[in-house]
């Protein structure tokens, strides 16, 4: 049955405000249709609190996998993307069925015996409650420092005073978010969370910024540097029991001679006088040569002009060898080294040569003295 005096809802006060993926996940859960349908009131949730919350997150870990889901199945979006739902928020809907009165949420807050039923309490202020009494709600336990994992699988410790401000500061928690707050609300949150920030903060701060101690107006005067500088001790310090030495002053010092020095002892060594700042010139010794790196102009113009007369008496010179060997007559090709044995055949050769020449010799005389004669 529902209270005579429940706490407003402020939003929708069918849904709590939730994510449609994860409220559909919650109302189609047989733990919450099963298990959570048998308790009927207030102290039965909170005792199913105590037994089976051990984190704060909406999916049991490892039963959602968004990787590679884009559009309408990424993120917390989506009917195909969704998970096991986790136990904490089914149970935190069902604390939105019971229609909880404002002692009972500050019963959960402030319960003693698990931080989670304290977790549910303060999410349950988050997702239901106005926004501009949010901070109402949690100013008194902005440096509450129980420790709670609100991970699945554990290994995310936070104090509930950093859970709360993490509520008041973000919508985002873990794959879902709370509802936004109005901009204007949202600016006063933030400037009142700067007016209040950590303990821890302010003790570092304060620690590392050392606050300079004060000296009333009464004790200062102009003689404060002489009498530090009196209270400073002597770099020497006497042995008990022996007489204070007298140190000479100034002007008898200056009067007396000179101490002889021991002479065991080695003289003092003295630093050897500084030599004067060369100036931005390099001077020359008399004694070293300087070489110069290049000889002077008029040297230059001198060995250039040289060697453009023996380039020109070179050039004249390869003219006239060409002329020379143009007019010289083109030597004979030198004959061929004949073998004893070509030589006879040239021999025994000839003489038929003559003969075969003269016969056709005759042979073109006779025929034209033929035709000659015809004629």
């Amino acid at each position: 049955m529902a209270p005579n005096n429940p706490l407003p809802i402020w939003g929708n006060e069918k849904t709590m405000n939730l994510n449609p993926l994860i409220l559909t996940n919650i109302q189609s859960s047989p733990y919450f249709k099963v298990n959570l349908y048998e308790l009927k009131t207030y102290h039965e949730v909170i005792d199913e609190i105590y037994y089976r919350v051990d984190h704060l997150e909406p999916w049991e870990k490892g039963s959602r996998k968004t990787a590679g889901q884009t559009g309408m199945c990424g993120g917390v979006r989506g009917v195909g993307a969704g998970g096991i739902v986790s136990s904490a928020y089914c149970l935190l809907y069902k604390l939105f069925t019971l229609r909880l009165t404002r002692k009972q949420v500050n019963g959960l807050i402030a319960h003693s015996d698990s931080p989670y039923i304290r977790g549910l309490g303060f999410m349950y202020i988050r997702y239901t409650q106005d926004p501009k009494e949010l901070w109402d709600w949690f100013e008194a336990y902005l440096d509450d420092e129980e420790e709670i994992d609100v991970k699945a699988g554990g290994g995310h410790k936070i104090t509930i005073g950093h859970m709360v401000r993490q509520c008041l500061v973000k919508l985002e928690w873990y794959s879902t978010l709370f509802p936004r707050i109005p901009v204007p609300v949202q600016k006063s949150i933030m400037e009142k969370i700067k007016e209040n920030p950590p303990k821890q903060e302010e003790e570092e701060h304060s620690s590392r910024k050392g606050s300079p101690k004060h000296i009333p107006d009464g004790e200062l005067s102009f003689g404060e540097a002489e009498k530090h500088a009196q209270r400073r001790p002597s770099p020497t310090p006497q042995r008990r029991g022996s007489p204070p030495v007298k140190r000479p002053s100034k002007a008898r010092s200056r009067s007396r001679s000179p101490r002889r020095r021991s002479p065991k002892r080695s003289p003092p060594r003295r630093s050897p006088p500084r030599r004067p700042r060369s100036p931005p010139y390099r001077r020359r010794s008399p004694h070293r040569i300087y070489r110069p790196r290049s000889p002077p102009r008029h040297v230059q113009v001198d060995d250039f002009a040289r060697e453009l007369e023996r380039e020109k008496a070179r050039q004249r010179r390869e003219k006239e060898r060409g002329v020379s060997r143009s007019r010289s007559p083109v030597p004979r090709r030198r004959s061929r080294s004949r073998s004893p044995i070509r030589e006879r055949r040239r021999k025994s050769r000839s003489p038929d040569r003559k003969h075969h020449h003269k016969s056709s010799h005759d042979k073109h005389s006779r025929h034209s003295s033929e035709r000659k004669h015809d004629r």
